[in-house]
């Protein structure tokens, strides 16, 4: 029986990886497996109190029909309020749009500004949703590395290139806090991107939900740099800093007429975000910052941790993130030794080492070619199960019969 062609684009749609990974995951545990999951970034910690509370009693109250697609009027004067006594963002109401999350800004972006054959420049590893959203657009992802010798950072002499050379040229991806490294742009690289950009027709989709996390100094956002609320969209998430994850509650800045674009692109796509999530979101930025700061402090106890065993195992070479609750060491020399993939490792760990245990991670290529050679760990576990996690990584890369019958089984993680 026939049936309709598929668009090519959708043939050659790749999901994010770290969902896969969870589904493999829960499938081991549902059979019995005891699986230290460091694949997905969730946080451990609960949804803070007083959005549990404000949620609870907006679904009370009777909030839980439709709310205007820009968001609630009184969480966008919040939002606003917030970005500009937090990172220093000119911003009143008139320049936030709610979402379910922030991901969705990556299409609404896209939509907002790429026609087809516009280039984009995106540094890998990148965030892996970022690649379908701009294809969707028939637009294409110029990719440049980023790289462990200076700590992750965007390259400003890439972008200048970009920018004033590139023939099509109308985009660029910026992620500080960076997923899956943990690099930090400093306020100096935003200063000079800016500096590049405005009075450019080049925009900025600037990605920052980790802007909470950030472990020397504070979160800067290149949107506190004069003239770029036309250039840039910023996107926010409530999920890290306030464990909303499963909310699904975002914003995003930008210019008041670019804002009022992305709403009507909302409305046409998804309506509404929820109005007991955005008043949930709201209580939250009202009254959970200590609360919120007090996790921070945790993930980043974390972090250190997770850094300090991973500098015990042979041939890992780790940085200690400047953002971020994932750590991502170089591996290189691990998989060459091993014949196997980087993936191939991290789903070894998790499948192959051990019959009773497995740790979850992701390979660093899930996140672009720049990736290979690393693992991502985030650090959503307790500690003693973190510590765990490293000891059974360094056993299990010893045990060569185990590795090799893993590839027997799985030749398409071999080097």
């Amino acid at each position: 029986m026939s049936s309709p062609t598929l668009s090519a684009f959708a043939r050659g749609l790749v999901a994010e990886t770290a969902f896969d990974v969870l589904a493999v995951a829960k499938r081991l545990i549902d059979a019995g497996k005891d699986v230290i999951s460091l694949q997905i970034g969730d946080s451990p910690f609960p949804t803070t109190a007083s959005a549990i509370t404000a949620g609870k009693a907006a679904i009370d109250a009777g909030r839980t029909r439709y709310a205007p697609s820009l968001g609630l009027p009184e969480f966008r004067v919040t939002i606003a309020a917030t970005v500009t006594s937090e990172f220093g963002i000119p911003a009143t109401a008139e320049n936030v749009v709610v979402a379910p999350g922030a991901k969705p800004f990556e299409q609404f972006f896209c939509e907002l500004f790429l026609e087809p054959g516009d280039a984009v420049l995106v540094f890998q590893p990148a965030f892996p949703t970022y690649e379908p959203n701009i294809l969707r657009r028939g637009a294409v992802p110029v990719y440049r590395p980023l790289r462990q010798e200076t700590d992750f950072r965007p390259d400003v002499a890439e972008i200048e290139k970009f920018v004033k050379h590139h023939p099509r040229a109308k985009a660029i991806f910026l992620n500080s806090p960076h997923n899956p490294t943990g690099g930090v742009a400093t306020q100096e690289d935003l200063k000079a991107i800016a500096d590049i950009v405005r009075g450019t027709n080049v925009a900025i989709l600037s990605d920052e939900p980790y802007c909470h996390m950030v472990w020397e100094g504070k979160h800067h956002s290149i949107l506190a740099e004069p003239d770029m609320l036309n250039h840039v969209v910023s996107a926010y998430t409530f999920s890290k800093s306030y464990s909303m994850s499963g909310w699904r509650c975002g914003y995003a800045i930008a210019s008041a007429h670019n804002i009022d674009l992305i709403g009507k692109m909302i409305n046409t796509s998804l309506s509404c975000a929820p109005p007991f999530v955005q008043l949930a979101g709201k209580a939250a930025l009202e009254h959970d910052a200590a609360e919120r700061d007090q996790a921070m402090t945790a993930f980043h106890g974390k972090v250190k941790l997770l850094v300090e065993e991973l500098r015990k195992v042979p041939d890992v070479t780790v940085l200690m993130p400047k953002g971020t609750f994932y750590v991502f060491p170089r591996v290189e020399p691990i998989c060459k030794r091993l014949g196997i993939t980087s993936h191939g490792l991290a789903m070894y760990l998790l499948e192959g080492a051990d019959d009773k245990r497995g740790v979850g991670c992701l390979g660093g290529e899930c996140f672009g070619a720049a990736g290979q050679g690393f693992l991502r760990f985030s650090c959503a576990e307790p500690d003693e199960r973190l510590v765990q996690a490293v000891a059974f990584f360094a056993d299990a890369v010893t045990r060569t019969d185990r590795v090799k019958a893993y590839l027997e089984t799985h030749p398409k993680y071999r080097v």
